[in-house]
Parts: structure tokens; C-alpha cells; sequence
């Protein structure tokens, strides 16, 4: 592997030509957040929005979404094991089951549990962007975008392109990816073709993993108003489990296998837009208590859902007018929970106008549809006013909610008691904030609350034994609210010269209080488990044009974890040209924490690999 390594370096140095100009540099302000209906200029929202664009997602210190995901203000990121392989993810002190994960607008939520829904079958170099909603999302996307909502955005390039990567580091970690563009037809059909493959011998005791993705996006023009597009995907993800759910058992296993299909069509002509589409998930979990005796403890499931979709809007001299519906199914087959199936139907409606030169104005509502509940109302709205060319205010409010999972209704085990009455969680937010951007400059700082009467957490009896023997149950506890603020700087100087330039910088803070009330004496598992104090730095520098040096560090302080520091770095060698080389390092502060379960996360370590980039 090092000679290989050293190889490829010289052939970087000797090849180091251009292949093209770095596009992943994009101005946020043309940004366009890909909604499921309506599509807003980044810089004319009036929501909290975080967008991760792709030169970010290449220079980051990190091996997975997980770990991108891990630098954005107001998103916890709960890792279990190093690159990803298994991560919860919270957003402004929501449970990992209060956010919604999409691939290009498709809900890639699990009916079993949301532990799975970072089970995303795409290699992290097949990423063009992705947009962290937060706050309620269940107006636009609907159920399970209780807290936020985080679009996994691809594209299809007009043009042939290949990217190579393979890199080796600590704990036996390797892995490669290949992401290729492949268009044809003269361009009429466009695709590309992504697989990934990353393995580590762990951390600690049975901690290792294989996680395998395989992605592929075709898109074909009909004509100049139609388009179809068909995706397909598979994970497979094997790890030992040592920690994630329990200390008794240290030999947990667990193999993921997750499939995604979808084919979609839009019709654009004028001021209509029509998108019908239709996909499928599939989810197998095996689980096993103790890894070579499947016969002591072992859980299967399979779950599907089948979903159909139509989105539009229209636009007129009135403004934008948005519309949907859907129709869901989710099943699970499994030894613990049984043969379950559920049924829903949602209905979207929205209008956006602007007035008054500097005002624009949002509202809309999301009608769902469930046997076991009846019809449920979720309205919400936003206002935005346009202070200048460079300062925007914006304050929205929306209902947003969540059904439970087929693990919350059946599941039991030796220590968690199934509950089958439980009631959807409902919440009603809001946030009032401010951006200034300005050559490079942005500055956004928000005030957020949230309230929920009907909070779903598990939750147990206390008792006076060491090992307390009352089993974890979950409920709808009494009442629930979050008040917070973030505050975040981005600036690119682009200070220096020819041999070393600050190219990028950025701090953010993040602060939530939660107060909860419920019974005394009652253990909470997740209401009061969320962020209290996060703080977040980054920094990039350039230097000769062929090096870049990334920093990122964060303080992370949750309410029931003791609080802790990290900082990773990331090189970079001719990134964007026909041969490169990077190298990592995590955890440079060698810092002990844990961030979920009982797994202790790794100390300092470090890998290296190489790019190759043909267009």
C-alpha cells in the first residue's frame, strides 16, 4: 500500500495539469433549495437553512455524511464507531425519530426505526449538495420532519467525468469509491454509476465493519417539456456492535442490507411544474445479541414501503401556488414485532407571493390521513422582509408531527416493554432570525422555540437496586419545550498570496434549554439527552495553488454527556486536478468521549489515499 501511495504522489507531481476549474465552488446566493414543490433562491428563504455545497463535502475531514453532517450548526450528530457506520441524527435537540433523511426529495425514512435512516445507499463522493432544514418541516415534506429535515442532493453533469478515490489508514481502515458520468444520446440521456466500498478492523473489541454502496441516477429528455429520471440503490453495511445499544453483551452484532428504487416524471412548460414519481425501500436487519450464537438472541426484520407522489406548482401574477399529494404504505415483517402494515394519505397546499418591493410571504398546510387517527391538520407560514440588497429578517411558525414507529408500538426485549397506545407527537414552532451577507461575508443569527404536550421518550420507574430492573417503556410524556438560539460567521477573505492564502473561515454557536416536565423520579431516555452548548470553527488555507489545509473543531456539551472538545484537519494535493492525495487526521486533541450508546470514540488517528479525476 506505500509504495502504492508514493507512486501516485509522483504521478500527481509529474500530471498535474488542470482537468477543469473547481465548480464546487458555488456562490450560496445562486443556490436554489430544491423543495418538493416550490424552489426558492437560497438568499430569499425565510427559514434557518444550512446548505453543505460540494467543495465542502470534498475538503471536510471526514469519510461519511455522518461526519460532514457533524460540522453544521444546530445538528447533532451521534456516532457509533468511526466513518459512519452506524449515526443517529438529531436536529435543534430532536430525537434521531423526529428528523427526516431524503434522497433528492424521496423520504428515506424506516417504519421500523430512524436508526436506519442514515442507511443512505450513495457514496459520499456522489453528493452534490445537501440542504439541513431546521425547524418544523411537516408543511413541506410532510410526517417525521418533526424537528428538520436533511436533502441528499445528486446531479446529473452534461458531460463525461470520472472520480477515483482509495485511501488506507488507522485501525485497518481502507476503502475506495468510483463516481462516473456517462452521458449519451448527445447529451439527451444523461447518468452516472457510483460504488463505494470502506472497511476497518475497529476501534476497540468488535468494533470492525464492511459497508458497501452501489447508486445509480439515469435522467432522459423526451422533449423539451418532458423528463424522466429512474434511481436504484443498494447498502450493505456489517459491523460488530460492541456498545451501541447495551454494555451487557460486548460480542452485539448487526447487517444492514438497504434497497431504494424510484422512476419519476416531470412536465415543465411555462409557468406549470408537474412531478409524479413512485419508489420503493426495503430495509433487512439482522441482529444478534451475541455474534457467533445467533441462537442465543437474534432479531430479524424486513420492512418496505411503497410510496406514489405528485407535486407541482404554478406560477402567476398572484404568486406561487404549490400543490401535492401522496399515498404510503409501510410494512414490517419481523420475529419481535410481527407482520404489521400501515396505511397514509397526505395532501399539500401552498402559496408564496412578494409584495410591497421588499416582502414576500409564505403559507400552506398538510392534511394527513391515518386509519388509526383520523384526519390531522398542519399549517404554517413565513414572512420575510428585505431590509437591503445585503440584510434580510425573516420569523415563520408551523404545526409539525410524528407518527410512532413499529418499535416504539411493539417491540419488547428483556429491558424495553412495547406500547401499543401510543399517540402521534405534535409540536408547534417557531423562529424569529436575521442574515447579513456581503462580499463573502455572512452573518445569520435566529432565535428558535419549540413545544410539544404529547413528546414521545422512553422512559422507566426509578428503583432503589443498583441494576434498576423496571423495563424502559415508551410513553407520551406531559410537556415538552425547547428555546434556543444560533448564531453563525462565514467569511472568504482570500487574504495572502501565490504561496499561502486564507481562503475560508467560520465559527458558529449553538445554545438549547429544555425544560420537561413529567412525573418525579421518572428516567428519561431522549427527551433531555439533546445539545445544550455547541460551538463549531472552521478554517481553510491555500498554499502554491496545489495545497489546501482544512481545520475544523468542535465543543460539544449535551445535558446528560459530559462535555468535549475535537479537532480534525484534512490536506489536500492537486484536488482538482488528473492525480491528487489527501490526508486526515481525527481527534488531533486525542480527546475521550463517547457520543452514543456505551462506545468509546477512537483517540488521535489518521488516513491517506489518493483522487483521480478524468473529464
Amino acid at each position: 500500500m506505500r509504495k502504492v501511495l508514493l507512486s501516485m504522489i509522483s504521478l500527481s507531481m509529474a500530471f498535474g495539469a488542470k482537468a477543469q476549474q473547481d465548480t464546487t465552488t458555488v456562490e450560496l446566493s445562486e443556490v436554489v433549495i430544491k423543495e418538493n414543490r416550490m424552489e426558492i433562491p437560497f438568499n430569499k428563504t425565510s427559514r434557518n437553512v444550512s446548505i453543505i455545497a460540494r467543495k465542502a463535502i470534498e475538503t471536510t475531514p471526514a469519510r461519511s455524511l455522518q461526519e460532514v453532517l457533524s460540522f453544521t450548526p444546530g445538528v447533532d450528530v451521534r456516532q457509533r464507531g468511526i466513518s459512519g457506520v452506524q449515526a443517529s441524527v438529531g436536529i435543534r435537540g430532536g430525537s434521531f425519530e423526529q428528523t427526516l433523511m431524503l434522497l433528492n426529495g424521496i423520504k428515506l425514512t424506516d417504519p421500523q426505526t430512524n436508526n436506519h435512516m442514515m442507511n443512505i445507499p450513495l457514496p459520499l463522493q456522489g453528493i452534490d449538495r445537501v440542504e439541513v432544514l431546521k425547524g418544523p418541516g411537516s408543511r413541506i415534506y410532510g410526517q417525521n420532519a418533526f424537528a428538520g429535515a436533511i436533502n441528499v442532493v445528486t446531479t446529473l453533469p452534461e458531460t463525461k467525468s470520472l472520480n477515483f478515490q482509495a485511501y488506507g489508514g488507522g485501525f485497518g481502515s481502507r476503502g475506495a469509491s468510483l463516481v462516473t458520468a456517462l452521458p449519451l444520446a448527445g447529451g439527451k440521456y444523461k447518468q452516472t454509476l457510483s460504488f463505494s466500498h470502506d472497511a476497518s478492523d475497529g476501534h476497540w473489541h468488535n468494533s470492525d465493519f464492511k459497508v458497501s454502496n452501489l447508486f445509480y441516477e439515469g435522467g432522459l429528455d423526451l422533449n423539451q417539456n418532458n423528463e424522466l429520471k429512474v434511481m436504484a440503490a443498494i447498502s450493505d453495511r456489517t459491523f460488530g456492535a460492541n456498545g451501541f445499544y447495551t454494555d451487557a453483551f460486548p460480542d452485539q452484532w448487526e447487517s444492514l442490507q438497504t434497497g431504494l428504487a424510484a422512476l419519476s416524471h416531470t412536465y415543465q412548460k411555462d409557468a406549470v411544474w408537474v412531478q409524479t414519481r413512485a419508489y420503493w425501500r426495503r430495509n433487512y436487519d439482522e441482529f444478534r445479541l451475541r455474534r457467533f450464537e445467533p441462537d442465543f438472541f437474534t432479531n430479524n426484520h424486513v420492512s418496505d414501503v411503497f410510496a406514489l407522489e405528485a407535486n407541482g406548482r404554478y406560477e402567476h401574477s398572484l404568486g406561487t401556488t404549490g400543490f401535492g399529494v401522496e399515498g404510503r404504505k409501510e410494512m414490517i415483517d419481523s420475529n419481535n414485532l410481527g407482520q404489521r402494515e400501515r396505511d397514509f394519505l397526505g395532501v399539500f397546499a401552498e402559496h408564496r407571493i412578494e409584495f410591497l418591493e421588499k416582502f414576500d410571504f409564505r403559507a400552506g398546510l398538510y392534511s394527513n390521513y391515518f386509519d388509526e387517527y383520523g384526519w390531522k391538520h398542519f399549517p404554517g407560514a413565513e414572512l420575510g422582509f428585505q431590509l437591503s440588497n445585503s440584510s434580510r429578517f425573516y420569523t415563520n411558525y408551523g404545526i409539525s408531527f410524528r407518527i410512532p414507529s413499529f418499535t416504539e408500538l411493539y417491540y419488547e426485549d428483556p429491558s424495553n416493554l412495547s406500547n401499543p397506545d401510543l399517540q402521534p407527537e405534535q409540536a408547534r414552532s417557531f423562529e424569529i432570525g436575521y442574515i447579513f451577507t456581503k462580499e463573502g461575508f455572512r452573518f445569520e443569527t435566529v432565535y428558535f422555540n419549540r413545544f410539544s404536550d404529547n413528546l414521545i421518550d422512553w422512559n422507566r420507574a426509578p428503583s432503589d437496586e443498583a441494576v434498576n430492573p423496571n423495563r424502559w417503556t415508551p410513553r407520551n410524556i406531559s410537556e415538552v419545550k425547547f428555546n434556543g438560539f444560533e448564531s453563525s460567521i462565514a467569511y472568504a477573505p482570500n487574504w495572502g498570496g501565490t504561496n499561502a492564502m486564507l481562503k475560508e473561515v467560520s465559527l458558529s454557536y449553538n445554545f438549547i434549554d429544555a425544560t420537561l416536565s413529567q412525573a418525579e423520579g421518572v428516567e428519561s431516555r431522549y427527551a433531555l439527552n439533546a445539545l445544550r452548548n455547541q460551538f463549531i470553527a472552521g478554517l481553510q488555507a491555500q498554499f502554491t495553488e496545489r495545497v489546501e489545509l482544512t481545520l475544523k473543531g468542535r465543543y460539544i456539551e449535551r445535558m446528560a454527556l459530559d462535555p468535549y472538545f475535537v479537532m480534525d484537519a484534512r490536506m489536500d494535493f492537486n484536488r482538482m486536478r488528473t492525480f491528487g492525495f489527501f490526508a486526515e487526521v481525527s481527534n488531533i486533541t486525542d480527546t475521550e468521549y463517547i457520543e452514543a450508546g456505551f462506545v468509546q470514540m477512537p483517540g488521535r488517528w489518521g488516513r491517506a489515499g489518493i483522487t483521480v479525476n478524468l473529464y
